[in-house]
């Protein structure tokens, strides 16, 4: 079907919400009504030739007694969804009471198959019927989506001399007719739109980062796509519609296969119907969602690995309550966020409740395939707290050390501020695999593309920008070069790691007996009884016995005379000169080579205890982007300075002037 048939159809259905619900729903509500009434009328359409077999496989199935009917059904619609019902919409549209339509509209409902009933109620469609009745709206709605100028079956409306006056409307051509009007309500709402719908413009760029640099290794097969966040499925698609057009420019066969989970009622409802609509019905059936679907607590596919995957996971979203039924951060139990591997045996990777964006990149990363040769591959889009929130130790911190160390983050890029449609903060791209490719090994990629972007004629929401072909052909060129540039530079895994290090000093009180031991107790009171004295002599709390102990001051122990005897001992920390330090892990020499640079020439007295040395990472894009701006020169500011004196005096004469011009006339 040709695109002005497409926008004309569009426009059409646009339209009836104006015609049909102005003064019922209020702007912001059309939607709730359109949306399913679009699905279930190609729904409708589609299922009208076959709609004699169905009643007839119904019929017989009952009278047989078989209760598990569905894939007989399925078998005599032609299709992976279909209706039990007697009605069809034209037969409703003759219904003249208002009261008997309302019944057997619903009775019509009631006759779709389970994954439209799931797709029904999640529109919560049901509670907009005594509403639409009330108003004696509800026959006039089903008239205009039965409106002879529009076509939304797939089958050719034809003229009396056989000629064809309203071509068949395909699954594609459907389903673009659905993203137009998703994305049309998605835009006039758009204090709401980010919440559920990625721009496409950076949902092209993400497809692209994760096939592109292994465009020439896909080789004929199925592949699993997977989304964990996916809103109304629109990542989903372009992602699909991005690897078919790859394997087929290259001439492979791919058969791919979509799967997704969606909390939000209504978004799954929609990313449902759009599978549906467009002839995909095991890809409907694997999209799975409703408010009890959190994919945080309640995975659906827990057995599954992917090839791909990509995500736009909710920014700032407390998860406290997921973490509660998951039995709390002592009880958790859920494989994917316990690693037990090596260093991390048994660690949760749980960061703090009020954000589990990084939690979604976790269940990503537990579904990889390890045993394929191309891995998995990841796209998803985070704010800048999973860049750099979390100290040391932390949840956040403990998965940006977990991903990085085990070398599976390829590049991070930095988007253009205002991209999404309801927040304007920065934005960034992680692209993961488990299968590096050589040069790449040990190393990241940061690009800052925030000044690669095409201005908006007119903002969308706070959406002012957009990525151009040509900025997404540049970005995904300068991952694939992996070249140092001025926007593309490359660091060893190891720079984005730190030791935190605890700088502890001996406290040191007036009037103490310099040579003995202090026991806690003792300590506790003459904090409370004693001043403080930076020359004063520092509490002993231990003195070691054993003969083979030498004095290491860097680490605490330290040579006293104690009755003219030389001993080991350790001194009391102050917790008022505790202080700490965050030491690079590519440190010349490590922490000691730092601490006697840095620490000792200024606190000769200073130790720290290597087993509380804790180790971060965190990705600090301005420390490696940041372009200081040039000062100005002296002459420039001595000229501006001038200039307001000029503008200051010619103000002061023009007053006084008019002053003594109003005296003179007395």
């Amino acid at each position: 079907m040709e695109n002005g048939q497409v926008t004309w159809i569009t426009n059409f259905i646009w339209g009836i919400a104006d015609d049909v619900l102005r003064d019922i729903y209020v702007r912001g509500k059309y939607r709730d009504v359109i949306l399913p009434m679009t699905v279930i009328r190609r729904f409708d359409a589609v299922l009208e030739p076959t709609k004699q077999a169905v009643l007839e496989m119904k019929a017989s199935l009952d009278k047989a007694g078989i209760t598990n009917q569905d894939a007989a059904l399925r078998q005599a619609a032609g299709q992976a969804f279909y209706n039990t019902s007697k009605f069809t919409l034209k037969d409703l549209k003759a219904r003249a009471n208002r009261q008997q339509l309302e019944a057997d509209f619903r009775a019509y409902l009631d006759g779709f198959s389970p994954n439209v009933q799931d797709i029904i109620n999640n529109f919560e469609f049901r509670n907009q019927i005594p509403r639409l009745a009330k108003a004696d709206a509800l026959g006039t709605l089903i008239e205009k989506f039965l409106d002879p100028s529009i076509n939304l079956s797939p089958n050719p409306v034809y003229n009396s001399d056989g000629s064809i006056r309203l071509p068949g409307l395909d699954n594609h051509a459907m389903g673009t007719i659905f993203e137009e009007l998703v994305r049309r309500f998605n835009e006039e709402n758009n204090e709401e739109a980010g919440e559920h719908w990625t721009p496409r413009d950076a949902v092209k760029l993400m497809a692209r980062l994760i096939f592109e640099p292994i465009a020439d290794r896909i080789e004929s097969g199925t592949y699993l796509l997977y989304d964990g966040a996916c809103g109304t499925g629109g990542m989903l698609t372009v992602a699909e519609e991005t690897l078919m057009q790859l394997a087929k420019e290259r001439g492979k066969e791919v058969s791919v296969h979509l799967f997704g989970q969606e909390i939000n009622p209504e978004t799954y409802a929609i990313c449902k119907a759009d599978m549906l609509l467009k002839g995909e019905g095991d890809a409907a059936d694997n999209i799975v969602g409703g408010s009890e679907f959190s994919t945080l607590s309640n995975d659906a596919f827990p057995n599954r690995t992917f090839d791909f995957m990509l995500s736009n996971p909710p920014y700032g979203k407390s998860w406290k309550g997921d973490l509660e039924r998951m039995g709390g951060k002592t009880g958790i139990k859920d494989p994917r966020f316990i690693v037990n591997v090596g260093a991390y045996c048994d660690t949760p990777l749980l960061p703090r409740t009020s954000d589990g964006q990084l939690l979604f990149l976790v269940n990503m990363l537990s579904k990889m395939k390890h045993n394929t040769p191309l891995g998995s591959r990841i796209a998803e889009v985070h704010n800048g707290s999973s860049l750099f929130t979390g100290d040391a130790g932390q949840g956040e911190s403990n998965i940006r050390r977990w991903i990085i160390e085990n070398d599976w983050l390829e590049a991070i890029v930095a988007l253009p501020l205002n991209m999404f449609y309801n927040t304007g903060i920065a934005t960034y791209v992680w692209v993961l695999t488990n299968r590096k490719p050589e040069h790449r090994k040990g190393k990241v990629q940061l690009i800052d593309a925030t000044q690669w972007y095409k201005p908006l004629r007119k903002n969308l929401g706070k959406k002012n920008c957009e990525l151009s072909q040509e900025d997404i052909d540049r970005i995904v060129q300068t991952f694939i070069d992996f070249n140092e540039t001025e926007q593309s530079k490359i660091f060893p895994n190891e720079a984005f790691g730190y030791w935190k290090v605890t700088v502890e000093r001996p406290l040191r009180l007036k009037g103490i007996d310099p040579e003995r031991v202090y026991s806690a107790k003792e300590i506790k009171e003459l904090k409370e009884k004693c001043e403080r004295d930076e020359k004063g002599f520092p509490v002993i709390n231990k003195i070691h016995k054993g003969k083979n102990v030498k004095a290491d001051p860097l680490h605490g122990i330290f040579e006293a005379t104690i009755n003219g005897k030389r001993c080991i001992v350790e001194y009391e920390p102050d917790p008022d000169l505790r202080d700490t330090e965050q030491i690079p892990l590519l440190e010349q020499g490590g922490i000691e080579a730092f601490l006697k640079r840095e620490v000792l020439p200024y606190a000769p007295d200073a130790w720290y205890d290597p087993t509380s040395v804790k180790i971060g990472y965190e990705i600090n894009f301005n420390r490696y982007f940041y372009k200081p701006k040039a000062l100005r020169s002296l002459d420039e500011i001595r000229a501006d300075l001038s200039a307001v004196e000029k503008e200051a005096e010619g103000l002061l004469e023009e007053i006084l002037g008019d002053r003594f011009g109003k005296d003179n006339e007395w």
